[in-house]
């Protein structure tokens, strides 16, 4: 890895990594590690669902560590020499069914409050855009050339910090009693993202297929 791809690692998987290393020579191994911030991520949205502000003050510090906690796999996998095709989808899949209990939690949640049945529509909004963006962002993997083998194409980056990183605010904006504005701020949020990851898919298809026609034809043309 260059010092420039270096850069370009956010900040809290740098932690991950550093955090990760004592279970290098462990018979803990990434898919063990995914699966535990599966049970999390459920759970997190199973007390935001009972509702309440104490279960939705657990609720929002047990999603937020289960999203940190999402970067260890990968790093593990790296550092062991472990990766797999089975890891790397059962991650994307762990990833996104994640995110769809987190907004179907807070539906359920809202729902007997000020949102009323505008909760529910957040809710599936959220959760559809969730499932949806994990196909696609899967399909981005695939037709993106930059990528190296089971590397995903993750989300936008700032310097040291990536745009999922937002959710990590979840805990302390619930602890301060706004949870509800972020509900609806994350479910027009994940609107938008999961129409940036088709819009992407789409726009790759048609590059990709003039490149591989060009050197079909370049190929073609050297035999003559």
């Amino acid at each position: 890895m260059t010092k420039d791809q270096k850069t370009k690692i956010p900040y809290d998987q740098r932690l991950a990594r550093l955090m990760v290393r004592p279970l290098v020579n462990t018979p803990i191994r990434p898919n063990y590690i995914t699966g535990l911030t599966l049970i999390m991520a459920l759970g997190a949205g199973m007390l935001f669902a009972i509702g309440g502000e104490i279960n939705a003050n657990w609720a929002a510090g047990l999603f937020v560590l289960t999203r940190f906690l999402d970067h260890f796999d990968g790093e593990l996998a790296r550092l062991q020499g472990s990766s797999s095709n089975f890891g790397y989808y059962f991650d994307y899949a762990a990833g996104g069914i994640g995110y769809a209990a987190l907004f179907i939690g807070l539906g359920i949640g809202h729902w007997q409050g000020e949102l009323g049945n505008w909760a529910l529509v957040l809710g599936a909004a959220g959760a559809a855009s969730a499932l949806i963006s994990l196909f696609s962002n899967l399909g981005i993997d695939q037709r993106s050339e930059e990528l190296g083998n089971g590397e995903a194409v993750g989300y936008p980056r700032f310097d040291g910090f990536e745009l999922e990183d937002g959710i990590y605010l979840l805990a302390p904006i619930t602890w301060f009693g706004f949870l509800t504005p972020f509900f609806v701020a994350a479910g027009i949020g994940a609107t938008i993202y999961c129409l940036w990851t088709i819009w992407r898919f789409v726009q790759l298809a048609p590059q990709n297929s003039f490149e591989k026609s060009a050197e079909l034809k370049k190929e073609i043309n050297s035999e003559d």
